[in-house]
Protein backbone atom coordinates (compact mmCIF):
# COMPACT_ATOMS: atom_id res chain seq x y z
CA UNK A 1 0.00 0.00 0.00
CA UNK A 2 2.83 2.37 0.81
CA UNK A 3 4.42 1.55 -2.54
CA UNK A 4 1.17 2.51 -4.34
CA UNK A 5 0.92 5.91 -2.56
CA UNK A 6 4.52 6.68 -3.34
CA UNK A 7 3.99 5.85 -7.02
CA UNK A 8 0.92 8.12 -7.10
CA UNK A 9 2.79 11.03 -5.51
CA UNK A 10 5.62 10.67 -7.99
CA UNK A 11 3.11 10.80 -10.85
CA UNK A 12 1.29 13.88 -9.32
CA UNK A 13 3.85 16.08 -7.61
CA UNK A 14 2.42 18.63 -5.18
CA UNK A 15 4.09 21.93 -4.43
CA UNK A 16 4.56 23.30 -0.98
CA UNK A 17 1.96 26.03 -1.36
CA UNK A 18 -0.59 23.65 -2.61
CA UNK A 19 0.17 21.27 0.11
CA UNK A 20 -0.32 23.91 2.75
CA UNK A 21 -3.66 24.92 1.22
CA UNK A 22 -4.86 21.37 0.74
CA UNK A 23 -4.44 20.32 4.33
CA UNK A 24 -5.99 22.23 7.20
CA UNK A 25 -4.09 22.05 10.43
CA UNK A 26 -5.64 20.95 13.62
CA UNK A 27 -4.96 24.37 15.09
CA UNK A 28 -7.26 26.07 12.58
CA UNK A 29 -9.94 23.46 13.02
CA UNK A 30 -9.73 22.89 16.76
CA UNK A 31 -8.45 26.26 17.94
CA UNK A 32 -4.74 25.43 17.86
CA UNK A 33 -4.76 21.88 19.17
CA UNK A 34 -1.87 21.01 16.86
CA UNK A 35 -3.50 17.84 15.48
CA UNK A 36 -4.14 17.86 11.68
CA UNK A 37 -7.12 16.24 10.06
CA UNK A 38 -5.93 15.42 6.53
CA UNK A 39 -8.86 13.19 5.58
CA UNK A 40 -11.59 15.86 6.22
CA UNK A 41 -11.07 17.98 3.09
CA UNK A 42 -9.46 15.74 0.51
CA UNK A 43 -12.01 12.94 0.78
CA UNK A 44 -15.39 13.43 -0.96
CA UNK A 45 -17.90 10.60 -1.03
CA UNK A 46 -15.10 8.15 -0.01
CA UNK A 47 -12.79 9.26 -2.87
CA UNK A 48 -9.51 11.06 -2.49
CA UNK A 49 -9.40 14.25 -4.65
CA UNK A 50 -6.90 16.99 -5.28
CA UNK A 51 -7.40 20.70 -4.57
CA UNK A 52 -7.98 21.52 -8.27
CA UNK A 53 -10.93 19.13 -8.50
CA UNK A 54 -12.32 20.62 -5.30
CA UNK A 55 -12.29 24.08 -6.89
CA UNK A 56 -14.13 22.73 -9.94
CA UNK A 57 -16.79 21.23 -7.74
CA UNK A 58 -17.36 24.55 -5.95
CA UNK A 59 -17.67 26.38 -9.30
CA UNK A 60 -20.31 23.93 -10.42
CA UNK A 61 -22.30 24.51 -7.26
CA UNK A 62 -22.16 28.28 -7.76
CA UNK A 63 -23.27 27.97 -11.42
CA UNK A 64 -26.16 25.73 -10.40
CA UNK A 65 -27.22 28.23 -7.72
CA UNK A 66 -27.11 31.07 -10.26
CA UNK A 67 -29.28 29.12 -12.71
CA UNK A 68 -31.78 28.46 -9.98
CA UNK A 69 -31.74 32.16 -9.09
CA UNK A 70 -32.41 33.26 -12.69
CA UNK A 71 -35.25 30.79 -12.97
CA UNK A 72 -36.90 32.12 -9.81
CA UNK A 73 -36.40 35.74 -10.86
CA UNK A 74 -38.29 35.13 -14.11
CA UNK A 75 -41.30 33.92 -12.13
CA UNK A 76 -41.21 36.64 -9.53
CA UNK A 77 -39.51 39.73 -10.91
CA UNK A 78 -37.98 42.11 -8.44
CA UNK A 79 -38.01 39.59 -5.57
CA UNK A 80 -35.32 37.15 -6.41
CA UNK A 81 -32.47 35.56 -4.54
CA UNK A 82 -28.89 36.74 -4.88
CA UNK A 83 -25.54 35.25 -4.26
CA UNK A 84 -23.06 36.70 -1.86
CA UNK A 85 -19.37 36.90 -2.54
CA UNK A 86 -18.91 33.57 -0.73
CA UNK A 87 -21.44 31.89 -3.03
CA UNK A 88 -24.23 31.84 -0.45
CA UNK A 89 -27.79 32.48 -1.52
CA UNK A 90 -29.29 35.62 0.06
CA UNK A 91 -33.12 35.68 0.18
CA UNK A 92 -35.40 38.70 -0.06
CA UNK A 93 -33.14 41.08 -1.94
CA UNK A 94 -34.76 43.13 -4.73
CA UNK A 95 -33.34 42.71 -8.18
CA UNK A 96 -34.22 44.23 -11.52
CA UNK A 97 -36.52 42.04 -13.61
CA UNK A 98 -34.56 40.07 -16.16
CA UNK A 99 -37.45 38.45 -18.08
CA UNK A 100 -39.19 40.29 -20.95
CA UNK A 101 -42.46 38.66 -19.94
CA UNK A 102 -42.29 40.17 -16.49
CA UNK A 103 -41.81 43.65 -17.96
CA UNK A 104 -44.96 43.32 -20.05
CA UNK A 105 -47.08 42.27 -17.09
CA UNK A 106 -45.69 45.01 -14.85
CA UNK A 107 -48.28 47.79 -14.57
CA UNK A 108 -46.11 50.11 -12.52
CA UNK A 109 -44.51 53.14 -14.04
CA UNK A 110 -40.99 52.52 -15.34
CA UNK A 111 -40.19 56.23 -15.20
CA UNK A 112 -39.94 56.26 -11.46
CA UNK A 113 -42.03 59.45 -11.18
CA UNK A 114 -45.13 60.29 -9.21
CA UNK A 115 -46.60 58.94 -6.01
CA UNK A 116 -49.22 56.63 -7.47
CA UNK A 117 -52.11 59.13 -6.98
CA UNK A 118 -55.05 59.49 -9.44
CA UNK A 119 -54.43 61.61 -12.49
CA UNK A 120 -55.51 65.24 -12.15
CA UNK A 121 -56.83 64.59 -8.67
CA UNK A 122 -59.57 62.27 -9.94
CA UNK A 123 -60.83 64.75 -12.54
CA UNK A 124 -59.07 63.19 -15.49
CA UNK A 125 -59.87 60.31 -17.77
CA UNK A 126 -62.01 59.63 -20.82
CA UNK A 127 -65.43 61.31 -20.85
CA UNK A 128 -64.81 63.20 -17.59
CA UNK A 129 -65.66 66.89 -17.40
CA UNK A 130 -64.29 67.47 -13.93
CA UNK A 131 -64.16 66.26 -10.40
CA UNK A 132 -67.44 64.87 -9.07
CA UNK A 133 -69.45 67.49 -7.21
CA UNK A 134 -67.52 70.37 -8.72
CA UNK A 135 -69.67 73.38 -9.67
CA UNK A 136 -68.38 75.90 -12.17
CA UNK A 137 -69.01 79.47 -11.24
CA UNK A 138 -69.26 82.33 -13.73
CA UNK A 139 -65.88 83.73 -14.62
CA UNK A 140 -65.36 87.35 -13.75
CA UNK A 141 -64.15 89.56 -16.55
CA UNK A 142 -60.78 91.15 -15.99
CA UNK A 143 -61.09 94.84 -16.76
CA UNK A 144 -57.32 95.15 -17.09
CA UNK A 145 -57.33 92.72 -19.98
CA UNK A 146 -56.26 94.57 -23.17
CA UNK A 147 -59.08 92.78 -25.03
CA UNK A 148 -61.69 93.87 -22.49
CA UNK A 149 -64.88 95.36 -23.92
CA UNK A 150 -67.28 97.35 -21.79
CA UNK A 151 -70.31 95.92 -23.61
CA UNK A 152 -69.12 92.38 -23.05
CA UNK A 153 -70.94 91.98 -19.75
CA UNK A 154 -74.28 93.00 -21.33
CA UNK A 155 -74.05 90.61 -24.28
CA UNK A 156 -77.07 88.42 -25.04
CA UNK A 157 -76.30 85.21 -26.91
CA UNK A 158 -78.95 83.82 -29.28
CA UNK A 159 -79.12 80.90 -31.68
CA UNK A 160 -78.59 82.10 -35.23
CA UNK A 161 -80.22 80.10 -38.04
CA UNK A 162 -78.53 80.72 -41.40
CA UNK A 163 -80.85 81.65 -44.27
CA UNK A 164 -81.81 78.92 -46.68
CA UNK A 165 -80.23 78.82 -50.11
CA UNK A 166 -82.06 77.70 -53.23
CA UNK A 167 -81.21 73.99 -52.90
CA UNK A 168 -82.02 73.76 -49.19
CA UNK A 169 -85.19 75.79 -49.76
CA UNK A 170 -86.67 73.25 -52.16
CA UNK A 171 -85.66 70.29 -49.97
CA UNK A 172 -87.22 71.88 -46.89
CA UNK A 173 -90.39 73.54 -48.18
CA UNK A 174 -91.50 70.89 -50.71
CA UNK A 175 -92.28 68.23 -48.03
CA UNK A 176 -94.20 70.85 -46.03
CA UNK A 177 -96.47 71.65 -48.99
CA UNK A 178 -96.96 68.00 -49.89
CA UNK A 179 -97.96 67.16 -46.32
CA UNK A 180 -100.37 70.10 -46.41
CA UNK A 181 -102.12 68.49 -49.38
CA UNK A 182 -102.88 65.57 -47.06
CA UNK A 183 -104.02 67.30 -43.86
CA UNK A 184 -105.16 70.71 -45.17
CA UNK A 185 -104.14 72.63 -42.01
CA UNK A 186 -102.87 76.07 -43.00
CA UNK A 187 -101.93 76.99 -39.43
CA UNK A 188 -99.41 74.16 -39.25
CA UNK A 189 -97.78 75.30 -42.49
CA UNK A 190 -97.57 78.87 -41.20
CA UNK A 191 -95.87 77.69 -37.99
CA UNK A 192 -93.35 75.57 -39.86
CA UNK A 193 -92.46 78.40 -42.24
CA UNK A 194 -92.15 80.86 -39.35
CA UNK A 195 -89.50 78.65 -37.75
CA UNK A 196 -87.38 78.77 -40.91
CA UNK A 197 -85.06 81.59 -41.87
CA UNK A 198 -86.32 82.01 -45.43
CA UNK A 199 -84.39 85.19 -46.08
CA UNK A 200 -84.51 86.24 -49.75
CA UNK A 201 -86.26 82.97 -50.63
CA UNK A 202 -89.43 84.10 -48.87
CA UNK A 203 -91.04 85.22 -52.12
CA UNK A 204 -90.43 81.75 -53.62
CA UNK A 205 -92.97 80.03 -51.34
CA UNK A 206 -96.13 80.85 -53.41
CA UNK A 207 -94.47 79.98 -56.72
CA UNK A 208 -93.27 76.63 -55.33
CA UNK A 209 -96.72 75.82 -53.94
CA UNK A 210 -98.44 76.70 -57.23
CA UNK A 211 -95.93 74.72 -59.32
CA UNK A 212 -96.61 71.66 -57.14
CA UNK A 213 -100.37 72.19 -57.42
CA UNK A 214 -100.23 72.29 -61.23
CA UNK A 215 -99.45 68.57 -61.26
CA UNK A 216 -101.95 67.77 -58.49
CA UNK A 217 -105.71 67.34 -58.39
CA UNK A 218 -108.34 70.06 -58.47
CA UNK A 219 -108.99 69.71 -54.73
CA UNK A 220 -105.30 70.26 -54.00
CA UNK A 221 -105.29 73.37 -56.18
CA UNK A 222 -108.16 74.66 -54.08
CA UNK A 223 -106.11 73.96 -50.96
CA UNK A 224 -103.20 75.89 -52.48
CA UNK A 225 -105.40 78.93 -53.09
CA UNK A 226 -106.57 78.82 -49.48
CA UNK A 227 -102.99 78.47 -48.28
CA UNK A 228 -101.91 81.61 -50.15
CA UNK A 229 -104.75 83.55 -48.54
CA UNK A 230 -103.83 82.45 -45.02
CA UNK A 231 -100.08 83.03 -45.50
CA UNK A 232 -100.51 86.53 -46.90
CA UNK A 233 -100.09 89.00 -44.08
CA UNK A 234 -98.81 86.59 -41.42
CA UNK A 235 -95.81 85.03 -43.17
CA UNK A 236 -95.74 86.67 -46.62
CA UNK A 237 -96.38 90.22 -47.74
CA UNK A 238 -98.29 91.47 -50.78
CA UNK A 239 -95.03 92.33 -52.52
CA UNK A 240 -93.87 88.74 -51.98
CA UNK A 241 -97.04 87.52 -53.66
CA UNK A 242 -96.60 89.80 -56.67
CA UNK A 243 -92.96 88.86 -57.18
CA UNK A 244 -93.87 85.18 -56.86
CA UNK A 245 -96.54 85.36 -59.57
CA UNK A 246 -94.11 87.34 -61.74
CA UNK A 247 -91.71 84.42 -61.46
CA UNK A 248 -94.49 82.00 -62.41
CA UNK A 249 -95.21 83.95 -65.59
CA UNK A 250 -91.51 83.92 -66.49
CA UNK A 251 -91.24 80.17 -65.85
CA UNK A 252 -94.30 79.22 -67.89
CA UNK A 253 -92.26 77.96 -70.92
CA UNK A 254 -90.64 75.41 -68.63
CA UNK A 255 -93.85 74.53 -66.79
CA UNK A 256 -95.66 73.80 -70.05
CA UNK A 257 -93.24 70.95 -70.74
CA UNK A 258 -94.53 69.03 -67.70
CA UNK A 259 -98.08 70.41 -67.59
CA UNK A 260 -99.49 71.38 -71.01
CA UNK A 261 -102.42 73.23 -69.42
CA UNK A 262 -100.18 75.34 -67.19
CA UNK A 263 -101.10 78.74 -68.79
CA UNK A 264 -104.82 78.26 -68.09
CA UNK A 265 -104.16 76.97 -64.58
CA UNK A 266 -101.82 79.84 -63.72
CA UNK A 267 -104.41 82.25 -65.08
CA UNK A 268 -107.01 80.75 -62.73
CA UNK A 269 -104.58 81.12 -59.80
CA UNK A 270 -104.05 84.77 -60.71
CA UNK A 271 -107.80 85.42 -60.96
CA UNK A 272 -108.37 83.68 -57.63
CA UNK A 273 -105.58 85.72 -56.02
CA UNK A 274 -107.10 88.98 -57.27
CA UNK A 275 -110.52 87.87 -56.03
CA UNK A 276 -109.04 87.02 -52.61
CA UNK A 277 -107.32 90.45 -52.54
CA UNK A 278 -103.80 89.12 -52.18
CA UNK A 279 -103.01 90.68 -55.57
CA UNK A 280 -104.03 94.19 -56.55
CA UNK A 281 -106.74 94.69 -59.18
CA UNK A 282 -104.25 96.54 -61.36
CA UNK A 283 -101.86 93.59 -61.45
CA UNK A 284 -103.17 92.29 -64.80
CA UNK A 285 -103.39 95.77 -66.30
CA UNK A 286 -99.72 96.35 -65.52
CA UNK A 287 -98.75 93.66 -68.08
CA UNK A 288 -100.74 95.05 -71.00
CA UNK A 289 -98.48 95.56 -73.98
CA UNK A 290 -95.41 94.33 -72.07
CA UNK A 291 -95.65 90.55 -72.50
CA UNK A 292 -93.73 88.84 -75.29
CA UNK A 293 -94.18 85.24 -74.12
CA UNK A 294 -97.15 83.48 -75.69
CA UNK A 295 -97.84 81.33 -72.62
CA UNK A 296 -97.76 84.29 -70.23
CA UNK A 297 -100.15 86.17 -72.50
CA UNK A 298 -102.56 83.21 -72.46
CA UNK A 299 -102.43 83.05 -68.66
CA UNK A 300 -103.19 86.76 -68.28
CA UNK A 301 -106.04 86.54 -70.81
CA UNK A 302 -107.53 83.62 -68.89
CA UNK A 303 -107.35 85.58 -65.63
CA UNK A 304 -108.95 88.64 -67.24
CA UNK A 305 -111.84 86.55 -68.63
CA UNK A 306 -112.53 84.96 -65.24
CA UNK A 307 -112.56 88.34 -63.52
CA UNK A 308 -115.06 89.69 -66.05
CA UNK A 309 -117.26 86.64 -65.53
CA UNK A 310 -117.15 87.21 -61.78
CA UNK A 311 -118.77 90.57 -62.33
CA UNK A 312 -121.66 88.72 -63.97
CA UNK A 313 -122.22 86.51 -60.93
CA UNK A 314 -119.62 83.74 -61.23
CA UNK A 315 -117.96 82.88 -57.95
CA UNK A 316 -114.24 82.59 -58.52
CA UNK A 317 -113.65 81.43 -54.98
CA UNK A 318 -115.09 78.03 -55.92
CA UNK A 319 -113.95 77.54 -59.51
CA UNK A 320 -111.45 74.86 -58.47
CA UNK A 321 -114.10 72.89 -56.66
CA UNK A 322 -113.61 71.05 -53.40
CA UNK A 323 -112.75 67.40 -52.97
CA UNK A 324 -112.75 64.73 -50.36
CA UNK A 325 -114.42 65.23 -47.01
CA UNK A 326 -114.45 69.01 -47.43
CA UNK A 327 -117.35 68.84 -49.86
CA UNK A 328 -120.92 68.96 -48.42
CA UNK A 329 -122.80 65.66 -48.49
CA UNK A 330 -125.80 67.15 -50.29
CA UNK A 331 -123.55 68.45 -53.05
CA UNK A 332 -121.89 65.04 -53.41
CA UNK A 333 -125.27 63.32 -53.74
CA UNK A 334 -126.36 65.77 -56.43
CA UNK A 335 -123.16 65.25 -58.41
CA UNK A 336 -123.52 61.47 -58.18
CA UNK A 337 -127.08 61.67 -59.48
CA UNK A 338 -125.95 63.87 -62.35
CA UNK A 339 -123.16 61.41 -63.09
CA UNK A 340 -125.63 58.50 -63.30
CA UNK A 341 -128.07 60.39 -65.50
CA UNK A 342 -125.27 61.38 -67.85
CA UNK A 343 -124.11 57.77 -68.04
CA UNK A 344 -127.64 56.53 -68.86
CA UNK A 345 -127.87 59.06 -71.69
CA UNK A 346 -124.36 58.61 -73.14
CA UNK A 347 -123.51 55.05 -72.14
CA UNK A 348 -119.83 56.00 -71.70
CA UNK A 349 -118.58 53.88 -68.81
CA UNK A 350 -114.99 55.24 -68.98
CA UNK A 351 -116.21 58.79 -68.52
CA UNK A 352 -118.35 57.70 -65.57
CA UNK A 353 -115.30 56.05 -63.95
CA UNK A 354 -113.21 59.17 -64.48
CA UNK A 355 -115.86 61.44 -62.98
CA UNK A 356 -116.22 59.16 -59.97
CA UNK A 357 -112.46 59.29 -59.39
CA UNK A 358 -112.47 63.09 -59.65
CA UNK A 359 -114.93 63.30 -56.78
CA UNK A 360 -112.13 61.94 -54.54
CA UNK A 361 -114.50 60.40 -52.02
CA UNK A 362 -113.65 56.67 -51.93
CA UNK A 363 -115.15 56.49 -48.44
CA UNK A 364 -118.52 57.69 -49.85
CA UNK A 365 -118.82 55.31 -52.81
CA UNK A 366 -121.55 53.38 -50.99
CA UNK A 367 -123.80 56.36 -51.70
CA UNK A 368 -123.11 55.95 -55.42
CA UNK A 369 -124.12 52.26 -55.25
CA UNK A 370 -127.25 53.19 -53.30
CA UNK A 371 -128.31 55.88 -55.77
CA UNK A 372 -127.64 53.57 -58.73
CA UNK A 373 -129.88 50.77 -57.36
CA UNK A 374 -132.64 53.22 -56.41
CA UNK A 375 -132.53 54.59 -59.96
CA UNK A 376 -133.06 51.06 -61.29
CA UNK A 377 -136.02 50.52 -58.96
CA UNK A 378 -137.65 53.82 -59.94
CA UNK A 379 -137.04 53.57 -63.68
CA UNK A 380 -138.67 50.11 -64.19
CA UNK A 381 -136.92 49.97 -67.55
CA UNK A 382 -134.80 47.15 -68.87
CA UNK A 383 -132.22 49.53 -70.37
CA UNK A 384 -131.45 51.21 -67.04
CA UNK A 385 -131.40 47.80 -65.36
CA UNK A 386 -128.71 46.41 -67.67
CA UNK A 387 -126.60 49.61 -67.91
CA UNK A 388 -126.40 50.10 -64.14
CA UNK A 389 -125.57 46.45 -63.63
CA UNK A 390 -122.78 46.66 -66.21
CA UNK A 391 -121.43 49.87 -64.63
CA UNK A 392 -121.28 48.33 -61.16
CA UNK A 393 -119.51 45.29 -62.55
CA UNK A 394 -116.83 47.42 -64.27
CA UNK A 395 -116.34 49.56 -61.17
CA UNK A 396 -115.97 46.42 -59.05
CA UNK A 397 -113.44 44.83 -61.41
CA UNK A 398 -111.34 47.99 -61.58
CA UNK A 399 -111.44 48.27 -57.76
CA UNK A 400 -112.70 51.84 -57.94
CA UNK A 401 -115.51 50.72 -55.65
CA UNK A 402 -114.21 48.36 -53.00
CA UNK A 403 -116.03 45.27 -51.79
CA UNK A 404 -116.84 46.94 -48.49
CA UNK A 405 -118.37 50.00 -50.15
CA UNK A 406 -120.37 47.78 -52.51
CA UNK A 407 -121.70 45.75 -49.57
CA UNK A 408 -122.68 48.86 -47.63
CA UNK A 409 -124.55 50.24 -50.65
CA UNK A 410 -126.62 47.07 -51.07
CA UNK A 411 -127.32 46.87 -47.31
CA UNK A 412 -128.60 50.44 -47.30
CA UNK A 413 -131.08 49.53 -50.06
CA UNK A 414 -132.18 46.50 -48.04
CA UNK A 415 -132.86 48.73 -45.04
CA UNK A 416 -134.86 51.35 -47.01
CA UNK A 417 -136.79 48.98 -49.27
CA UNK A 418 -139.98 49.37 -47.23
CA UNK A 419 -140.03 53.13 -47.77
CA UNK A 420 -139.09 52.74 -51.44
CA UNK A 421 -141.91 50.23 -51.94
CA UNK A 422 -144.45 52.90 -50.98
CA UNK A 423 -143.58 54.87 -54.13
CA UNK A 424 -142.60 51.85 -56.26
CA UNK A 425 -144.98 48.93 -55.70
CA UNK A 426 -142.81 46.47 -57.60
CA UNK A 427 -139.65 47.42 -55.73
CA UNK A 428 -139.27 44.03 -54.00
CA UNK A 429 -139.68 42.11 -57.23
CA UNK A 430 -137.21 44.28 -59.15
CA UNK A 431 -134.70 44.21 -56.26
CA UNK A 432 -134.75 40.41 -56.13
CA UNK A 433 -134.02 40.19 -59.85
CA UNK A 434 -131.26 42.81 -59.62
CA UNK A 435 -129.59 41.08 -56.67
CA UNK A 436 -129.73 37.71 -58.41
CA UNK A 437 -128.17 39.14 -61.58
CA UNK A 438 -125.51 40.90 -59.52
CA UNK A 439 -124.56 37.61 -57.90
CA UNK A 440 -124.28 35.79 -61.22
CA UNK A 441 -122.06 38.59 -62.63
CA UNK A 442 -119.76 38.48 -59.59
CA UNK A 443 -120.62 41.89 -58.18
CA UNK A 444 -121.73 40.54 -54.78
CA UNK A 445 -121.28 37.30 -52.87
CA UNK A 446 -123.60 34.58 -51.65
CA UNK A 447 -123.96 36.00 -48.16
CA UNK A 448 -125.09 39.41 -49.43
CA UNK A 449 -127.50 37.76 -51.89
CA UNK A 450 -129.14 35.73 -49.14
CA UNK A 451 -129.68 38.90 -47.09
CA UNK A 452 -131.99 40.33 -49.76
CA UNK A 453 -135.44 40.98 -48.19
CA UNK A 454 -138.55 39.29 -49.61
CA UNK A 455 -142.16 40.48 -49.26
CA UNK A 456 -144.84 37.83 -48.73
CA UNK A 457 -148.44 38.31 -49.86
CA UNK A 458 -151.65 36.42 -49.25
CA UNK A 459 -153.06 34.40 -52.11
CA UNK A 460 -156.28 32.43 -52.06
CA UNK A 461 -155.76 29.25 -54.05
CA UNK A 462 -158.30 27.29 -56.05
CA UNK A 463 -161.23 25.51 -54.48
CA UNK A 464 -159.37 22.23 -54.64
CA UNK A 465 -157.05 23.54 -51.92
CA UNK A 466 -160.06 23.84 -49.57
CA UNK A 467 -159.54 27.58 -49.15
CA UNK A 468 -156.11 27.26 -47.54
CA UNK A 469 -154.24 30.54 -47.48
CA UNK A 470 -150.68 30.20 -48.81
CA UNK A 471 -147.84 32.65 -48.72
CA UNK A 472 -145.82 32.91 -51.88
CA UNK A 473 -142.84 34.95 -52.83
CA UNK A 474 -142.56 36.93 -55.99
Amino acid sequence: MAADCEAWLNANPVEAGDLSDSFISAEEDNGGSGVSNKNAINEINGNWVSSSSNNIHEARLKAKAKRRLRKNSSRDSGRGDSLSDNGEVVRGTSMAPTSPKSKLLDRKSRMGKGRGLPKKGGAGGKGVWGRSGEVYEPVEVDKKDPNFDEDQENCVYETVVPPLDERDFEKTVTPIVQEYFEHGDTNEVAELLADLNLGPMRSEVPSLAVSLALEAKASQRELTSRLLVDLCGSVLSHSDMESSFDKLLRDLPDLVLDTPGAPQLVGQFIARAVSDQILSKSYIDGYKGKVDCEHARAALDRAAVLLKMSMGGLRIDNHWGTGGGQRPVIQLIKEMNLLLKEYILSGDGKEAERCLRDLEVPHFHHEFVYEAIVMVLESRGEKTFKMVLQLLKSLSLSSIITEDQMRRGYERVYMDIDEINIDVPLAYFILEQFVEKSFHMGVIGVKLRDQCPHRNRKRFVSEGDSGVVKFERY
